[in-house]
């Protein structure tokens, strides 16, 4: 059989144009971040370490998985699973890896170029630009930050269709993995969007390392400096003064009393922030006598330790707070406080999960995560030189954070793999809590997101701006409360309208969890919001937070030697984790386990918590949502009552 010149050349194109077609985006940039700019094109000879994230198996059940040990109506609550059983589980199928080494073979990668993490996840192998840019349909670009530092990144890149399924992100691509230390960082406050995510909005890169910084927005607030005498032990003050006292009088629970070794509570704070020893002493020696002296326990992640070098509330107010509050509410019990990241470049919330769980640690996006060794300095500098922290480290029973994102600050693709960490933990018994942030249906700093530029615009309009990791349904999200201006500590709360409002709204990136659909549903159908598509996600299939608040106003806090009001769902999250650690002791005692991922067993007994009917969350130039009889995405499901609470969770397996 003869071809003509012609007709080969024909064949040629079309087989050309099948391979362009079968090609489809998998990730876009849409502009550079803040400080970088192109440089030139990269040679085709110059070589790429790639690394292709294979997606999990069995993603699709883990909901099913979850509840199956978590709703109370479920035979098998609490039979929480190994940290084996879970990673055997979600491995990337042989199916998704053999897909992956056939295209990549097809395109003269060869087998033995190929190698697979020790984590199961990741195929890795080093390409030319050239072999690279044939591979993803793109071209590659060297782009230089003003510091000077440069990067190897494309805009966007392309893989065959039938093999999308499989992948979940590939690196280097349109990610920026260069991470600017802190030292040499310019703040910025108006983010250039680079990357698309939450429900299509444009976002900025290098958002989750500085989660710690001094002009993190997601800090508690400052009030005035107070003198104590004649507050300690005092009750009639609680709508001016929180103290321990106060929230126990609150919420029903009691001093702690006992230390069962099996129970545990952990706190997370990010460097530079850190707690100053003498703060702890002063606030136990008026609130805690016989905790003076008392640290907690370490669990240093990445160089992470408490820095004195820089002091001040920017730096000491969120872990004074946390720890002060943590430690007096469960006493006897430990606090074990994890400490993440150096204190040059910081950490990022992918980075302590690595610490918890060795096989999440290969998949960490260089633009957000930090690179450790550090790379960016010396010892001297206050860099941490030692090798990154894979596992080895032991998640508490109950673990508080209280920072947090905006959720269009990050990919969503990002969100969304830590997000099914955090469901992994809460398969092993752990129970996840985040502050749902202090800016209403705004975001931290109070910005919302212009409808025509996708970008951050100064709070006065716009759609409104869900916070990260609330948005996932696999945490629990804890707003804010105060008492009534003149009210007793006896009398119902109000969502916190001093200072600053409870973070609350809908997600764009996370469904609607199936423990939370009735609450969410009820809600839109009794309590209709006067805002539509063009202010919040209102389709109803989303998932809504908080979950349940907790008082965030006028804290008595020791910070810098002086006492001062705090106001925050700083101090929310780690008062119900106390409560909830308070629950595990006594579970724990009766020859239980720990509560786990209480969300399911929260939505199922509603009147196990306070119902708060008044207040609003304010934000983008309206007066937000509003609290009402349920569910409601200002204050939850309300606020903890700790009798039936333990009543309930007492009579669970």
């Amino acid at each position: 059989m003869h071809f003509s010149f012609l007709t080969i050349a024909a064949l040629a194109a079309a087989a050309s144009a099948l391979t362009s077609v079968d090609h489809v985006l998998h990730e876009k940039r849409d502009r550079l971040p803040p400080g970088w700019q192109y440089d030139e094109k990269m040679q085709g000879s110059e070589v790429l370490p790639m690394k292709i994230a294979l997606t999990q198996s069995n993603l699709d059940n883990a909901d099913e998985f979850l509840m199956d040990v978590s709703h109370p109506d479920s035979p098998n609550f609490g039979k929480h699973w190994t940290h084996e059983q879970i990673a055997n589980k979600f491995a990337p199928s042989s199916e998704s890896v053999n897909t992956v080494k056939e295209w990549l073979a097809s395109s003269g990668i060869a087998p033995e170029r190929i190698s697979r993490s020790q984590s199961l996840g990741w195929l890795k192998f080093d390409a030319t630009v050239a072999e690279a840019e044939s591979l993803l349909k793109t071209e590659y670009h060297l782009y230089k930050h003003e510091t000077g530092k440069p990067h190897v990144a494309c805009s966007s890149y392309n893989i065959p269709k039938h093999v999308m399924p499989h992948v979940d992100f590939i690196t280097p691509t349109v990610h920026f993995d260069v991470k600017i230390p802190q030292a040499v960082a310019k703040p910025v406050e108006k983010r250039a969007p680079s990357t698309t995510a939450a429900a299509g909005h444009p976002v900025a890169t290098k958002a989750a390392l500085g989660i710690g910084a001094p002009s993190s927005g997601s800090l508690p607030k400052k009030g005035a400096q107070i003198n104590i005498q004649g507050l300690i032990d005092e009750l009639k003050n609680c709508n001016k003064f929180i103290t321990p006292n106060c929230l126990r009088a609150l919420y029903l629970f009691p001093p702690g009393f006992t230390a069962n070794p099996k129970n545990s509570y952990g706190i997370v704070e990010y460097t530079p922030q850190a707690y100053l020893q003498g703060d702890l002493d002063l606030f136990f020696a008026n609130f805690s006598k016989n905790q003076v002296q008392r640290t907690p326990t370490l669990a240093s992640i990445d160089g992470g330790f408490p820095q004195t070098t820089n002091q001040g509330f920017q730096f000491n107010g969120e872990s004074d707070l946390d720890l002060e509050y943590a430690m007096t509410l469960i006493n006897p019990q430990k606090t074990t406080l994890y400490q993440v990241g150096d204190q040059l470049q910081g950490a990022s919330f992918n980075d302590f999960l690595d610490a918890l769980d060795g096989s999440y640690c290969a998949g960490d996006d260089p633009v957000q995560d930090a690179i450790y060794p550090n790379p960016y300095g010396t010892e001297a500098e206050g860099a941490y030189l030692g090798p990154k922290n894979c596992g080895g480290f032991a998640a508490t029973k109950v673990i508080s954070t209280s920072y947090g994102y905006n959720e269009a600050d990050l990919t969503a693709a990002y969100e969304r793999r830590q997000c099914m960490e955090y469901m992994k933990l809460g398969l092993a018994g752990t129970s996840f809590l985040f502050s749902s942030g202090d800016s209403g249906v705004a975001g931290n700093r109070g910005v919302c997101i212009d409808p025509a530029t996708k970008e951050y615009n100064d709070g006065s309009s716009g759609i409104f701006n869900p916070g990260f990791p609330s948005g996932c349904p696999y945490i629990t999200s804890v707003g804010a409360t105060q008492i009534v201006p003149g009210a007793s500590v006896t009398q119902p709360e109000k969502a916190c309208e001093t200072v600053i409002f409870s973070g609350g709204g809908f997600s764009n990136v996370f469904p609607l969890p199936s423990y939370q659909s009735a609450a969410v549903k009820s809600w839109f159908t009794n309590h209709p919001p006067p805002y539509g598509a063009d202010r919040f996600n209102n389709s109803q299939q989303t998932r809504g937070f908080p979950d349940i608040s907790a008082n965030g106003a006028n804290y008595v806090v020791a910070v810098t030697g002086q006492f001062a009001l705090v106001y925050g769902t700083s101090a929310s999250s780690p008062v119900f984790g106390a409560i909830l650690t308070l629950i595990n002791e006594a579970r724990f005692a009766a020859g239980k386990g720990s509560v786990g991922f209480v969300n399911p067993t929260l939505y199922a007994n509603p009147g196990a918590l306070n119902d708060i009917t008044q207040g609003t969350n304010p934000g983008c130039g309206t007066s937000g949502f509003d609290a009402v009889s349920g569910w409601d995405p200002v204050t939850g499901l309300g606020t903890p009552n700790f009798p039936k609470l333990l009543g309930k969770f007492l009579s669970l397996p």
